[in-house]
């Protein structure tokens, strides 16, 4: 034991630029050195080489396993993670649910425990708190595909890389580049920046950029495209029946941009594709030609090849038993995460390569990309993240006030401008909020300049009967403001609206009413006759920080300029969006 913790003093004391990352999210990581994780691939390292050198075959085959950690599963299940470090040597974790400051403590507990430096992971396509609590959710990407300045974009990227760092991540599983074309979509739609190849592919980079500045190594998904399904690939196996030609200029256009931009990752999709590779039945992670021939060699991706899940049924479906494992490991995949059984996949892994089934030169290289991304990101000198005040740190005021910018950016208003004008503060106002039973934030913030208003809440499920009767004592009302809210915990399709709330929309819709919609746009599509309401702002998702965006505008305190980013029916189609003046400056 001695010997060995020698040896790793000695390896680490080599390293070119050792550089604490995880105590300090503002110290820039060793691509401070301006030099991109993909042009240091070429290059020789001295840390790199050091620990490939001392590492055993079953080892170097350990570091392609990533394996799941949460903090919110107990002590028990915590401690298995660690044997599990201890014994396989895996390469690293991939974090799930959880809090920050939890993550922050295990995460010393983990790296203390392994040999070779973990590379840690997360799904973050919109922040930390897309899986921990007490932390920051920026806007979900339809609403950022929404927005024109990509510079907040970027900015978002480089605050989402500190919030990474600070709690001791290298790596963030996004952005999703996958282009929303189908409405029906069940598992991208609005994890995607839209239905326009262009607009993905621009906001997408600009995302990138700011995460990869801010030292994190990032995963674009779900290579070739997963945005034109409707099946969900946790739970079965999509199928693309497209031509080549069509995936080449469409789906792939947003990977072809990205990898020429400097893209340090790119996640393989599950999802069987005839036209690239005839097998039946065969994921595209699983598949040589689509991850070694099309990504690797005609795109020229040299960057790190990320599986999807391995435990997702889209995978293991038709391959049981660990022989995805092996079929991923063959088909060109650097990185396989949650392998259904870690332990198992290796051991089989070995077996392959002593079978002469894949080649040890194979795995190495591998192994040497994912030890470049452990140096690029600051491992080469281990480090403990500073246990202290974690939830302040990845909760600053900058990332707040970025979070309300990109909201007011994103506020898309279609249909007419001169309504919202009209409104005016000192007449009586009915201010109503469909599809939540308590006062919204919207309403809250309405109350403060409509000063002689009143509040009303139609649950989602009303009838005509509650709906008259609520209604009923409001007839001299002289404007109307309605807020539609999707109190569902993601922004979805199939928004629940009962027949009779629907109708309700649709015949204020005729009258003076004005609204908010607080919900995917593809909803609108099911609420006959919204498009002749006399002003609609699509606000995108029911959070606060759009609430009180869309409130601005009603307020005529902010001029929308955001861009519908896809189309919903002949009515609303991508790119409208109309621009205003801001009227009111208080």
């Amino acid at each position: 034991m001695m010997k060995r913790q020698f040896l790793s003093i000695s390896i680490l004391l080599f390293s070119i630029i050792p550089v604490a990352q995880a105590q300090n999210p503002d110290v820039p990581s060793v691509q401070s050195a301006n030099k991109s994780y993909i042009q240091m691939l070429d290059e020789p390292n001295q840390w790199v080489d050091s620990v490939f050198h001392h590492m055993k075959k079953r080892h170097k085959i350990a570091q392609l396993f990533f394996v799941r950690a949460h903090t919110n599963l107990g002590k028990a299940y915590e401690d298995s993670v660690g044997m599990v470090i201890k014994k396989e040597k895996i390469g690293g974790l991939v974090f799930f649910q959880g809090g920050p400051g939890r993550q922050a403590i295990l995460t010393n507990k983990y790296q203390a425990l392994a040999k070779t430096p973990l590379l840690i992971a997360s799904d973050g396509e919109w922040g930390l708190g897309m899986r921990l609590d007490s932390t920051i959710s920026y806007p979900y990407q339809m609403a950022l595909g929404a927005i024109q300045n990509t510079d907040l974009i970027y900015q978002m990227g480089l605050q989402v890389a500190k919030d990474f760092k600070r709690i001791g991540m290298q790596m963030n599983f996004g952005p999703d580049v996958d282009i929303n074309n189908n409405p029906k979509n069940p598992i991208i739609n609005y994890r995607s920046f839209g239905e326009n190849k262009y607009n993905v592919a621009s906001k997408a980079a600009a995302y990138v950029r700011g995460m990869q500045d801010g030292g994190l190594l990032v995963s674009i998904k779900h290579f070739p495209g997963h945005g034109d399904t409707d099946v969900d690939s946790h739970y079965d196996l999509p199928q693309l029946n497209f031509s080549r030609a069509r995936l080449d200029s469409l789906e792939m256009y947003p990977f072809r941009e990205l990898i020429k931009d400097g893209a340090t990752g790119v996640m393989v999709a599950h999802m069987n594709i005839p036209s690239l590779d005839k097998t039946p039945n065969l994921p595209s992670t699983l598949s040589k030609p689509i991850v070694t021939g099309i990504l690797k060699e005609q795109l020229g991706f040299k960057g790190l090849v990320i599986s999807d899940a391995m435990e997702m049924k889209g995978v293991v479906k038709n391959f049981k038993e660990g022989t995805a494992d092996v079929m991923g490991v063959i088909a060109g995949n650097d990185i396989l995460e949650l392998s259904e059984n870690s332990r198992r996949a290796v051991k089989l892994v070995r077996k392959a390569v002593r079978e002469e089934k894949i080649s040890m030169a194979r795995i190495d290289s591998s192994v040497k990309k994912i030890l470049m991304a452990k140096y690029w990101a600051g491992l080469s000198k281990k480090d403990t993240v500073d246990e202290f005040n974690v939830q302040a740190g990845v909760n600053r005021l900058e990332s707040k006030i970025l979070l309300q910018q990109l909201a007011d950016a994103s506020m898309t208003l279609l249909n007419g401008s001169g309504a919202i004008k009209a409104l005016s503060p000192e007449q009586h106002t009915m201010i109503i909020s469909i599809g939540s039973i308590a006062t919204t934030t919207f309403q809250e913030e309405l109350r403060k300049f409509y000063k002689n208003s009143d509040l009303l809440n139609l649950p989602a499920n009303a009838d005509i009967n509650m709906i008259n009767r609520l209604i009923g004592n409001f007839a001299s009302t002289d404007q109307v403001i309605i807020g539609i809210h999707d109190s569902r915990a993601r922004p979805g399709n199939g928004m629940p609206l009962s027949n009779d709330v629907k109708s309700f929309i649709s015949n204020m819709s005729f009258k003076n009413a004005v609204f908010a919609l607080f919900a995917n746009p593809y909803n609108l599509a099911t609420i006959p006759g919204i498009e002749k309401s006399k002003a609609l702002v699509v606000a995108y998702q029911k959070e606060d920080f759009m609430q009180k965006a869309a409130a601005s505008v009603f307020k005529n305190q902010l001029a929308p300029t955001g861009k519908l980013p896809v189309s919903v029916n002949p009515f609303f189609k991508y790119g409208d969006g109309i621009n205003t003046t801001v009227v009111n400056t208080l």
